[in-house]
């Protein structure tokens, strides 16, 4: 099963990050310790949004849909 998820900054509300995994925990966890150089200084964050797709392609051009310009648009709307 893989997941592709929206994250919202708890200290910084207005930063958003998006990304797939296939062990949401534990991907959290690594965002709040600070393991990724992309949410490191915006950290504590928390889950808005996480669907979960059992084909891998399939998520990876959700997630992919979601960071274009028509998806960060679908995303405002209906997602965050």
């Amino acid at each position: 099963m893989f997941t592709v998820y929206l994250l919202r900054s708890i200290s910084h509300p207005d930063q958003r990050y998006i990304g797939i995994t296939e062990d949401l925990d534990s991907r959290l966890d690594a965002h709040n310790r600070g393991q990724s150089p992309h949410t490191a200084k915006f950290k504590p964050w928390e889950i808005v949004v996480a669907v979960n797709l059992s084909d891998e392609a399939r998520a990876r051009e959700f997630e992919k849909y979601l960071k274009s310009g028509s998806g960060r648009a679908f995303a405002n709307r209906h997602l965050w």
